[in-house]
């Protein structure tokens, strides 16, 4: 048996990954990426930066993708919860604007696979949450794209539980990026490279 087990979603390529976890009454041991091991389930990617962030409850990062640069992301959630959001914005695909979610705890140890060609955002559901994620391409600023987090097209069920809408943490970039017909009718869409 591999480490690593794939559980595949509804969206081609969206694929949640429980790794093997050894625990013992000293604590635990995970191996959280291997490439022959991820290689071997059918996933080859080559990471070239990782990135941790902390946020508190009712923060919510996104949706972000990259016009250029365009990044598969790994990510886990190492402390906390938080609810992980991967929207499919491949031309021509299938299941364009659809929306896949999961949720990531420490406690759980899942890592969610979001492939290029996605916009991507999470929701931290407990007090605080810290956030890290592996990327197959470097950061680029000048390329920064958005997708509206509550577009009622795309439909995103936000497990908000105790949280109201206002009380919701965004940026100010975060809280005007156009919907997905917005974007879709803008040239801007027209010359993205998400492949």
């Amino acid at each position: 048996m591999g480490k690593f087990k794939r559980i595949d979603t509804s969206i081609e390529g969206v694929c949640i990954i429980e790794p093997t976890v050894f625990g013992d009454n000293r604590g635990y041991f995970m191996e959280t990426y291997s490439k022959p091991d991820f290689e071997e389930i059918g996933l080859n990617y080559d990471f070239v930066q990782d990135n941790q962030s902390k946020s508190k409850k009712g923060v919510l990062r996104g949706l972000h993708f990259q016009k250029e640069n365009t990044q598969a992301k790994l990510v886990r959630c190492i402390k906390g919860e938080v609810f992980d959001v991967a929207v499919d914005l491949r031309p021509g695909s299938e299941t364009y604007g659809k929306w896949e979610g999961v949720i990531l705890t420490e406690e759980n140890k899942k890592m969610f696979m979001i492939p290029r060609g996605f916009a991507h955002g999470f929701l931290v559901l407990s007090e605080t949450a810290e956030f890290a994620y592996k990327c197959d391409d470097i950061y680029n600023h000048t390329a920064e794209g958005g997708l509206a987090w509550n577009d009622p097209d795309v439909g995103i069920e936000w497990p908000m539980g105790d949280l109201k809408v206002t009380d919701l943490l965004t940026s100010e970039k975060d809280a005007n990026w156009p919907s997905l017909k917005e974007l879709k009718e803008t040239d801007l869409f027209k010359s993205l490279k998400l492949r």
